[in-house]
């Protein structure tokens, strides 16, 4: 993998993890299109989603940094609910991961029509947010796991994860604030969590493509990108804009089928 590849993937990666566009249906076309089987490249794949998860901590420094500090006075507080809503969303995602994960993988095979179709998906969830009228409700229990669940779906190339969950939690008439904010928090540990089973279970045969200077490109390209992308995203939700994004979802979408 040179520093290019390296610095678009990250790139892509960075920017489309977080708006509502799918991350793993853009890499996906991306690796058709760069004929690199990035995917393959374990260490590559660790960088890139810490760089994100590392954007999500430094723009919700402020919320995470009391959500852990209220949760080690160890009272049943706000934070403590919430953080509780939280792990409760993960359960959905934690059972297909663990126990499906291999029967999940068997979808990133470079599908065009399969990305195409689910970007479809995507791009019809966006949409039906343009008919929500502004409500001011918090997420419950009920929403964190139906939240959950929305984000399930997002393992198919070509759901958008933040597009699923907010759309979702918009749909449930949460507050946008609130939708948005959940929607971010709840992703960090699924996120480490599958990168730890890709971890203690890598096959002895994963190629490794990229080196030093490819890795720490992918990583400053995934981390900014990332960054930029939740920031521009919170301003989006908050000005109810976020169904323009179906508009570029069902381009690609069509895009992709066309050339599959």
């Amino acid at each position: 993998m040179s520093w290019l590849e390296a610095l678009i993937l990250g790139l892509v990666q960075g920017l489309t993890e977080f708006l509502p566009v799918s991350s793993s249906g853009h890499l996906e076309i991306g690796k058709v299109i760069l004929d690199v089987e990035a995917k393959k490249d374990l260490s590559f794949s660790v960088v890139v989603h810490g760089a994100t998860v590392l954007s999500i901590i430094v723009v919700f420094y402020n919320d995470i940094r009391k959500l852990v500090a209220d949760f080690f006075k160890f009272e049943w507080n706000e934070s403590t609910r919430y953080i509780t809503k939280i792990l409760v969303s993960m359960i959905p995602v934690g059972i297909v991961g663990v126990f499906f994960k291999d029967y999940v993988e068997g979808f990133f095979t470079g599908n065009l029509v399969l990305v195409g179709s689910m970007l479809l998906v995507t791009a019809t969830l966006l949409a039906l947010t343009r008919i929500i009228r502004q409500h001011n409700k918090d997420i419950n229990y009920k929403e964190a796991i139906i939240m959950g669940i929305a984000q399930t779906f997002a393992v198919l190339p070509g759901i958008s994860r933040s597009g699923a969950t907010i759309a979702t939690g918009l749909l449930l008439k949460g507050k946008k604030d609130s939708v948005t904010r959940f929607s971010f928090l709840m992703v960090i540990i699924p996120i480490l969590g599958a990168t730890f089973l890709d971890i203690v279970t890598k096959p002895e045969s994963t190629e490794i493509v990229a080196g030093p200077l490819a890795l720490t490109i992918g990583f400053i390209a995934a981390f900014v990108s990332g960054v930029f992308a939740c920031k521009t995203l919170l301003g989006i939700v908050r000005k109810g804009k976020i169904y323009y994004f179906a508009i570029y979802c069902a381009l690609v979408g069509l895009i992709a089928i066309i050339s599959g």
